[in-house]
């Protein structure tokens, strides 16, 4: 996401997302939210990543942001985002970016207008790098199926 923000010429939110507090805010993020905290990738999720490839993650991604975040007033606000399914969804809400009330209050993006394109890769940006830590974070639960199983 980074290469194509800076291909594109996006060079203030790339300039963000290699700041140490865009680094930090993710975890200050699962830190502050008991709720966000309790989301990791099940062993599911994670074959799932592996079979697809990061690019077809990044892609589900940003089509997700696109169509159920990006509008101004987007359709079931609150509840577009399902709890399983799909890693990105599980990204989404351990970052705080599964709804328009959620991106307000953890990333300060206000509610009622349609999301900027800046703001959507950020968005993916944030998502994307949840799932890395999710990968790097824990090799056995790769092999733990017991672990998460979706969830």
């Amino acid at each position: 996401a980074r290469e194509k923000m800076r291909e594109k010429g996006q060079t203030e939110v790339a300039k963000t997302l290699e700041t140490p507090v865009f680094s930090r805010g993710i975890e200050i993020l699962t830190e502050k939210s008991k709720f966000r905290s309790k989301f990791h990738l099940g062993y599911h999720d994670m074959g799932y990543i592996r079979q697809k490839g990061m690019d077809v993650i990044e892609k589900h991604a940003a089509d997700f942001v696109r169509q159920r975040l990006a509008p101004a007033e987007p359709i079931n606000d609150g509840k577009q985002t399902p709890m399983r399914g799909h890693p990105v969804f599980l990204a989404q809400h351990a970052t705080g970016t599964c709804c328009r009330g959620c991106l307000s209050k953890w990333h300060h993006i206000p509610k009622g207008r349609t999301l900027t394109a800046d703001e959507q890769t950020y968005v993916v940006s944030v998502i994307m790098e949840w799932i890395r830590r999710q990968l790097h974070s824990s090799p056995d639960r790769e092999c733990n199926k017991n672990d998460g199983e979706d969830a």
